[in-house]
């Protein structure tokens, strides 16, 4: 346990029960903290429009979160949420930063030199094409005394800055809450192999991809499905190209589903699939945490290179990364892992348990209690 002193400030842009990666890091993050006895405080938004969802939420959690409501003009929001930002820092010794206006806040307001402050970095945040908020961004990160990347990946999009005090630690994962089987039933699945991908439907996430292959992975696989879940807000210009193609028969689009019904489809799919690609704004994959969170079933992964899965997948064990235009290796890939499906099923487990938040937070812990 730690000194009631060391009290840990953690500003964030996205926090549940809303959907985003930066908010489900940034609670485990300050969850495992608190389990590690420090005394934490969230700051972030209140992105419902009554506000109530967040309440609910917050009510169970062992720790504090202050959010700041959505108002209009939004110029009002941001000055509440850097007065609440400055009352709150007076009160903490160490302050960590996620997300991008989180970045700018704590990075630009010298009023903290006195304290300890982190960033953690995911991708897009540091990838914008935007050259001024990019700018602002960057000397926004030169003022941090630590910079945590979650992926070797998201480090090199910012080895320009020469930043002197730099680490990865990638996302971890909680693993009891995936093995936790007990309230689902075994669901039948269509396809013979099936393909799954969980994400937001978009060019990032790499469904697209995925689906401009299937023509040509039917003709050695005719009976594969692809299944992708997940909000489909491209959906759209996504069955335009299934129907293009000709694939209506071999795609399916669930939708956002509840996390039982995901881990139930996830258990009755072969492999993962992630084969994401940058979007012309700029938006990367930073890590892949779903990846994980299949290999936590036992479901290896076929991921794209050029982004943060390189980091997610142990190549030709968890599974295999590959060129994310390139269907031959795609095809190469799918058949290296059926026809050696169980033990890529075992490494994909081994390699997701290194990944417990248990132990990823004991690297936080030591960037923590670093001296400065």
């Amino acid at each position: 346990m730690h000194s009631n002193k060391e009290q840990i400030l953690i500003v964030t842009s996205e926090f549940p029960p809303q959907p985003g990666g930066i908010g489900n890091h940034a609670h485990h993050l300050a969850l495992h903290l608190h389990l590690n006895g420090y005394k934490v405080t969230v700051i972030s938004d209140c992105r419902s429009k009554t506000g109530l969802e967040e309440a609910a939420f917050d009510d169970n959690l062992a720790f504090q979160v202050v959010r700041i409501p959505v108002t209009n003009p939004r110029l009002f929001m941001y000055v509440k949420r850097l007065w609440f930002l400055w009352q709150q820092a007076k009160q903490h010794e160490v302050i960590i930063a996620s997300g991008k206006f989180s970045l700018w806040s704590v990075g630009l307001l010298w009023l903290f030199e006195s304290k300890k402050c982190l960033a953690v970095i995911h991708g897009t945040e540091v990838n914008l094409k935007n050259a001024f908020f990019n700018w602002v961004t960057s000397e926004s990160l030169k003022r941090f005394d630590r910079v945590i990347a979650v992926s070797n990946f998201t480090k090199q999009l910012v080895s320009n800055l020469l930043l002197k005090h730099m680490t990865v630690i990638p996302n971890g994962i909680d693993t009891a809450k995936w093995l936790d089987l007990s309230a689902i039933e075994s669901m039948p699945l269509k396809g013979a192999p099936k393909l799954i991908t969980v994400g937001r439907v978009s060019e990032r996430k790499g469904q697209w991809q995925v689906i401009r292959h299937l023509p040509r992975l039917l003709t050695q696989y005719p009976e594969l499905h692809y299944h992708c879940l997940g909000l489909a807000n491209d959906l759209d210009a996504c069955l335009q190209d299934v129907q293009k193609l000709g694939v209506e028969d071999h795609v399916t689009f669930h939708g956002a589903v509840s996390h039982d019904r995901l881990k139930a489809l996830l258990k009755a799919s072969d492999i993962f699939v992630m084969l994401s690609s940058e979007s012309k704004t700029g938006d990367v994959e930073g890590f892949g945490i779903a990846i994980l969170e299949a290999n936590t079933l036992g479901i290896p992964a076929i991921g794209a290179t050029g982004s943060g899965i390189e980091d997610a997948i142990l190549d030709g064990k968890s599974g295999i990364l590959i060129r994310g235009n390139d269907t031959s290796t795609f095809l190469s890939a799918i058949e290296t892992i059926l026809n050696h499906k169980a033990e890529f099923s075992k490494q994909a487990s081994i390699w997701a348990d290194k990944h417990r938040w248990e132990e990823i937070i004991k690297r936080y812990v030591d960037v923590i209690e670093e001296d400065y």
